[in-house]
């Protein structure tokens, strides 16, 4: 089991020294990833409701880095870690635009970067960014992520769709990692496993949070559907990357009917959980141990280091 932990992006913890010892400290302990999330902007007007907690209402205070100048920035401060936008909301941004700074980064990482992607939830920011029409957005991510591949596999390339085109260019250099960085594909609906089946590398839920619990046993259910999803498009489910994330959203409130948070207790008990989890095909997980300063985030980080990941190798 690889672990991966979530990177702060606004806050006291989100300042250049204490991301780069957040980063060194996570590599230094043997973590395998950091997760870097994605928000542009923040309308003062909200209606929309997060999905990720109980009462709809955004863990967030209306600040963050942007993700992928963010993304650079901890390129240059690591070695090994892997980064992953956890994740991009592909169609605020220029799809070219988007697909050369990724390349960009992945070339000067030597091949670290991750591509996690979703279709968003945030209507008003999608209206603030002029991004393609909110209720078509599931669309227009599938025609992005086709215009990523391409650009990042031909040359010179060119593109005529619905929500984008292009004449013939080329857009060099490739990224390092071939034929093009993983990417994984967010959300755990049907239409989410649709475009993981055709398009991802790797499958990236959010679960075993009150509002969305996905505990093993749904999860094995998703998985299953995925493998057939990824068959029936002539493609290899067993090299399909399962990464789960573990938020820390509603103050850390037990899903319905638990006793307890999964992830939460003694280590025994936690490494209980991951098992659970690797049983059904999860080889990745991330963990959620922000907190007001950098030192605490480091505290929980070399707690767990020291006494769940022995458990769980």
């Amino acid at each position: 089991m690889k672990f991966g932990f979530y990177l702060p992006t606004r806050g006291e913890s989100a300042t250049s020294d204490a991301l780069t010892g957040l980063v060194q400290g996570g590599e230094r302990l043997g973590f395998h990833s950091v997760t870097i999330a994605d928000h542009i902007v923040f309308p003062t007007q909200i209606d929309s409701k997060y999905p990720y907690t109980v009462q709809g209402n955004f863990p967030g205070e209306g600040d963050a880095f942007e993700q992928l100048t963010l993304m650079s920035f901890i390129a240059a401060k690591t070695e090994t870690l892997r980064m992953v936008t956890s994740v991009m909301i592909v169609p605020h941004r220029n799809p070219v635009v988007t697909a050369k700074m990724l390349a960009t980064i992945d070339v000067l990482s030597k091949g670290r970067v991750t591509v996690g992607v979703g279709v968003g939830w945030l209507r008003e920011e999608f209206e603030a960014l002029s991004a393609p029409d909110f209720a078509k957005r599931g669309a227009a991510t599938n025609e992005y992520l086709e215009i990523f591949q391409k650009l990042w596999t031909q040359d010179p390339v060119s593109h005529d769709g619905e929500f984008y085109s292009f004449n013939e260019l080329r857009c060099m250099p490739h990224p390092v990692q071939k034929p093009y960085p993983p990417i994984w594909i967010g959300g755990h609906s049907k239409p989410a496993l649709r475009r993981a089946a055709k398009y991802g590398d790797g499958w990236h839920p959010v679960g075993s949070i009150a509002a969305v619990p996905l505990p093993p046993e749904e999860l094995q259910v998703h998985i299953d559907d995925l493998k057939r999803m990824t068959e029936a498009n002539g493609r290899d489910p067993d090299a399909m990357t399962i990464c789960y994330k573990t938020p820390l959203y509603d103050g850390g409130r037990a899903p319905a009917g638990a006793d307890r948070k999964p992830f939460s207790g003694d280590p025994e008990q936690i490494a209980e959980d991951v098992r659970a989890f690797q049983a059904v095909g999860v080889s990745e997980i991330v963990f959620d141990f922000r907190s007001p300063t950098m030192r605490e985030s480091l505290d929980r980080m070399e707690a767990f280091a020291a006494g769940v990941m022995p458990l769980t190798q």
